[in-house]
């Protein structure tokens, strides 16, 4: 059966009419959920392989720009998935005593390229020279949400 070519065609997203916006944590402006991405160490790297959904817990910094900066071997099945796709990155942090923290996603192209000789990688103590063999991987912040987390939502 071949739909009608004069009927309207159904809308393929739903928008939430303004205003109606379902309730939710708090969004941070992104000055203030990078600020927050600045003092966590450990994050979150979720990318696909084989079309199946996989996420990597790294440790990272931020650029100058925004960007997460992660360090994994060369070759590894991270850098391979990764370069030239887009991904997501996500750190938090939360408090168990009363149940507040905040959440940052990142969604952004990841780059793959050598690691610098002159710096240790990301997550590496400082004293250990680790960067043959290593690749940095940057992700762009196409995209950055920042949530407070409270016990309301």
């Amino acid at each position: 059966m071949n739909p009608d070519p004069q009927a309207p065609s159904a809308p393929s997203v739903q928008v939430e009419p303004e205003g109606r916006r379902p309730p939710g944590p708090p969004e941070l402006d992104r000055t203030r959920a990078l600020e927050l991405l600045a003092g966590a160490a450990v994050g979150r790297v979720v990318y696909t392989v084989g079309a199946l959904p996989a996420v990597l817990p790294v440790h990272f910094r931020l650029d100058a720009a925004g960007g997460v900066l992660l360090s994994a071997r060369a070759g590894s099945e991270l850098a391979r998935a990764v370069d030239g796709a887009v991904v997501a990155f996500e750190a938090d942090e939360w408090d168990g005593t009363d149940g507040t923290g905040w959440c940052v996603t990142v969604l952004g192209r990841a780059e793959v390229r050598p690691a610098p000789a002159t710096a240790p990688a990301p997550g590496d103590a400082p004293d250990r020279h680790t960067d043959r063999g290593r690749v940095l991987i940057r992700v762009g912040p196409e995209l950055v949400v920042g949530r407070r987390l409270t016990t309301e939502g």
